[in-house]
């Protein structure tokens, strides 16, 4: 049976942080009354003219930065030609020939544990383009409406190389760059609200085959779940429909969420389809190297620096580092967590904010910034392991007591549930002594050479102590007395 190689890349949308829109001074707030953030000049009325706006080129600029691209000293604006019902001017002005940013690359990771990898993906170009309005069906009932609130929205539309060769390359990379562009605040990444829009050109290929198949592209995917689910139907689609004698035409599809299933829109000849000319009311973009240089300046520690320095000031390997610098808010809560335990305390206090922590957030569907426990509280508790006042175990009892808001911190619900650990090693000694007179019998299986017995002593040794003794200690002085 023939073997077959899934070719993927990836065109995202990404929705400038702005106050106003890409060439005019309208709001891009989110959510009003239909048609009331639309001006003259977001849909090109006569005698108005377009003005770039500035806060659009820095995040373009910042973005070329983050991904070591390089960021044009000269890009020009072009009118791509369509119709839509939702675009009354007749074009978008969007940039072609010559982008913002060229090239750049993004790691991306893959797997977990001792199955961990990274990949690098490249990217073909950035360049900077006005949405279009929105047609609206939902409100009416055999007709469209036209919301033209969106017209003129600044996107920077960010393209990558046919990199990626399965659907899960494809996720990593999108989950890559929606915490990148977050990272370096230049989009919000709200994918229900549109701020953060993908699509996927999917081709296959026989495996060896240097020729790409042809390709479909899957529009507006919002989110991680819908991306990977309508690869891998349109990957199979595709797969069937050759092998079955069929082609594969060059076409626009969507994703239908309620059947799984991919269905195409409209069919594509080139392509390049759409008629660009340079657009007569705006000048070349020139960026000089002083806008850059400023711009570099103003850049937070970009994940690939934070991850190096989280490896060699911390002590973390490359997944704990990779997995904490997955976006800016759990990196900075990281570090939050470590100044409150201390660093000689990196590793365990990464233990905890990617798994206790973390899982904690997953099962409750909370973001970071709602949880009840802060940063300097998980450190504080991290600390209280470090030095032995409680165990691991004991540390899940006071995590949930924290999460739960029963005490201000971990040091005033130790005390006030009686929780710290008994470490005096005659206390232990004492204990250990009842529990080996009271269980004879295991004792006896132990020397007998069963290991079991060994753990069930230790387990009774624990029940006796209520929890609160040290686990080493009561392993070692058991095995001491044992023999």
């Amino acid at each position: 049976m023939k073997q077959w190689e899934v070719v993927i890349g990836i065109e995202t949308h990404a929705q400038l942080s702005t106050q106003s829109k890409i060439f005019s001074g309208s709001s891009i707030d989110f959510g009003a009354e239909p048609n009331t953030q639309a001006s003259a000049v977001d849909i090109a009325l006569p005698g108005v003219l377009p003005v770039l706006n500035k806060g659009a080129v820095e995040c373009a600029i910042r973005f070329g930065l983050a991904v070591d691209g390089e960021v044009a000293a000269k890009s020009v604006f072009a009118r791509k030609n369509y119709f839509y019902p939702d675009l009354p001017k007749g074009y978008q002005i969007s940039q072609f020939e010559l982008p913002v940013v060229v090239g750049g690359k993004l790691a991306i990771q893959l797997g977990q544990g001792d199955s961990f990898s990274e990949k690098t993906i490249n990217l073909t170009r950035a360049h900077l383009e006005e949405d279009a309005g929105k047609s609206l069906h939902e409100d009416f009932h055999g007709k469209s409406g036209i919301d033209l609130n969106r017209a003129g929205t600044p996107l920077l539309e960010i393209v990558t190389e046919p990199d990626m060769r399965s659907s899960a390359e494809a996720v990593a990379y999108a989950k890559a760059l929606h915490a990148l562009v977050r990272w370096i605040g230049i989009c919000d990444g709200n994918m229900q609200e549109g701020s953060f829009r993908c699509d996927a050109n999917v081709s296959v290929r026989p495996v060896g085959q240097k020729e790409f198949g042809t390709r479909r592209e899957i529009k507006n995917l919002n989110s991680f779940r819908f991306m990977q689910q309508a690869i891998d139907y349109e990957v199979q689609w595709q797969i069937a429909t050759i092998e079955d004698g069929g082609r594969v035409e060059q076409a626009t599809v969507l994703f239908d969420p309620d059947t799984g299933e991919t269905r195409a829109m409209r069919s594509k000849e080139d392509a390049h389809d759409y008629r660009y000319f340079p657009d007569p009311d705006l000048l070349p973009l020139l960026i000089d190297d002083g806008w850059v240089e400023r711009t570099r300046v103003s850049m937070p520690e970009l994940p690939a620096a934070k991850k190096l320095r989280f490896v060699s000031d911390f002590g973390l390997s490359d997944y704990d580092a990779t997995t904490l610098t997955a976006s800016l808010d759990v990196a900075n809560f990281f570090e939050a967590a470590v100044a409150a335990a201390g660093s000689g305390s990196a590793k365990l206090a990464a233990n905890w904010v990617s798994g206790d922590f973390a899982a904690r957030l997953n099962k409750e569907a909370k973001e970071l910034t709602e949880s009840p426990v802060s940063a300097e509280q998980l450190g504080a508790l991290v600390a209280r392991i470090a030095d032995n006042t409680i165990s691991n175990s004991m540390a899940k009892k006071v995590f949930e007591a924290l999460w739960n808001g029963e005490g201000a911190s971990a040091d005033e619900i130790i005390e006030k549930q009686g929780l710290k650990q008994i470490t005096d090693t005659g206390a232990i000694e004492t204990l250990i002594d009842e529990v080996l007179a009271n269980n004879a019998a295991m004792v006896g299986e132990f020397r007998a050479g069963k290991e079991k017995a060994f753990n069930a002593l230790v387990g009774q040794a624990m029940k006796a102590t209520k929890g609160k003794a040290n686990p080493q200690q009561v392993n070692e002085l058991l095995r001491k007395k044992l023999g």
